[in-house]
């Protein structure tokens, strides 16, 4: 650098009264679990450390300023939390993420600021970030930038865990562990008091997976509850218990499932067999001739991904979500309802740019490849949802983009709610009442008035109404 300013990096070290919204994240994603050693790399005022230690995790915090005299050890899991976007000097930058990858034994969990924060930080340009008044530093980078850099540095195949996070894995199983997980998420075992309990908890297992657990899927308690009995004997047991239709219904989840485990898996470099999770090894067995025909039908699961007319006609199709000229629009509790090629269209956003932590409706474009994460806190509550933000990524260039609605004074928002929604949704015949009553009352005759709060509340005022939670009423005269 031609300048030689050099930060006053310890200032950026804010004090935290609750866990870092990275470490949430990594608890969440089964990253930080009991077993694993933790090092909090740049540890700052160490609240995170703190927090950690009594979750009973073994975790150890470093950091040049408040905790230098830690000793620095390899750890399974190493944070580097909101320690990059503060290094001034791009060679000392570079440098830090590659010592905190050589410290990582399992994976490396690197977060930054990113640019969507720029109305937060105020400074002059000073490097390729900003010099703020503090006397510290930023670089804000890009969601894409982030997860670039890192998989540059370390060589790893990474995967964004959310916007900002990105986990590296030195151990290849992990990764395809925490794929798994996301993909289909291990159901909660029935408790398991007494033999009874512990078969009942077995059937509804092979009810829901459409194959029986093999001995390391059952639970400690739940085993041992089942262990005087021969295999003969339970799968007999089994046979007679288990609803066939759920059994089936389960064995086609769980193929679907697998198959778009692994397409995802070859969006993000797919392994050989003994590399899968043990669990999907026994999906693959279960409901495949092979791994090569369950790798031949994910690959072809993959390849509609990228045909226009088969996504519209997916979309067409889909029992959930309401469909416009231009999109898909999903409600989080549907979006695991949708055609499996959707969910793999949604899953590759969502491994290349990260979920955010607070989403709603996921809407997928028809045409090009662009998911968008949208916010709507009050979904279930407010019968128009205003908007809160906007998270998209382009699957084509990979680029990212973030709206926020926070200062806006005329939100958009959202009409006819039951329509994003699964039709057994428990709360989709109560919107769907409201909508019919304002369809009867004219409130939809000008669609193109009605996509903003104050276009809308013209409306009802035209139409001589007005809202009382999710029921319409008169306006009373003024």
């Amino acid at each position: 650098m031609s300048e030689t300013w050099k930060t006053v990096r310890h200032r950026t070290a804010i004090g935290r009264s609750a866990l870092s919204v990275p470490v949430r994240q990594a608890l969440a994603d089964r990253q930080l679990t009991p077993e694993r050693t933790i090092l909090d790399y740049g540890c700052g005022r160490g609240d995170d450390v703190r927090a950690l230690e009594q979750l009973d995790r073994r975790v150890i915090g470093w950091d040049p300023y408040y905790q230098s005299e830690s000793l620095i050890e390899p750890s399974s899991t190493v944070l580097l939390t909101y320690v990059l976007n503060v290094i001034e000097d791009p060679a000392e930058r570079r440098e830090t993420l590659e010592h905190a990858w050589k410290l990582a034994a399992t994976v490396l969990i690197v977060s930054a600021r990113l640019t969507w924060e720029k109305s937060k930080v105020r400074g002059e340009v000073f490097g390729d970030g900003l010099r703020t008044c503090r006397q510290t530093f930023q670089h804000l980078y890009g969601a894409s930038e982030l997860r670039s850099y890192v998989e540059e540095v370390t060589g790893a195949k990474v995967v964004a865990a959310a916007p900002g996070i990105i986990y590296a894995f030195k151990d290849d199983s992990a990764r395809l562990s925490y794929l798994a997980q996301r993909i289909a998420p291990d159901a909660a075992w029935l408790a398991s008091a007494d033999t009874v309990s512990a078969i009942a908890a077995l059937v509804d297992y092979v009810e829901r997976r459409g194959r029986p657990p093999r001995i390391d899927e059952v639970p400690h308690k739940t085993a041992q509850l089942l262990a005087n009995f021969k295999p003969n004997e339970l799968k007999r047991l089994v046979r007679d218990s288990a609803d066939a239709d759920k059994v089936a219904e389960g064995a086609k989840l769980s193929t679907l499932n697998t198959l778009l485990y692994l397409a995802v898996e070859l969006f993000n470099g797919r392994g050989p067999f003994s590399s899968l999770p043990a669990s999907v090894q026994l999906d693959v067995r279960a409901f495949f001739t092979s791994y090569r025909e369950a790798c031949r039908r994910s690959d072809r699961l993959l390849l509609k991904l990228r045909d226009t007319g088969y996504i519209r006609g997916a979309m067409a199709a889909s029992q959930v979500g309401k469909l416009t000229p231009t999109a898909l629009y999903v409600h989080q509790r549907a979006v695991d309802r949708m055609p499996t090629v959707l969910r793999l269209y949604e899953h590759c956003a969502s491994i290349a740019a990260g979920r955010p932590a607070e989403w709603t409706v996921a809407k997928l474009k028809h045409q090009g490849r662009a998911v968008s994460w949208l916010e709507y806190p009050d979904f279930d509550t407010d019968p128009h949802p205003r908007i809160q933000s906007s998270y998209a990524v382009d699957l084509q260039s990979l680029e990212t983009s973030h709206t926020s609605y926070v200062d806006s004074t005329n939100h958009p928002l959202l009409h006819r709610k039951h329509e994003f929604l699964a039709p057994d949704d428990p709360a989709a015949p109560r919107y769907r009442r409201l909508t019919e009553s304002e369809l009867k009352a004219g409130l939809y005759e000008n669609p193109h008035l009605i996509g903003t709060e104050n276009g809308w509340e013209a409306e009802l005022i035209r139409c001589g109404r007005a809202l009382r939670g999710h029921r319409l009423v008169r306006r009373p005269a003024e």
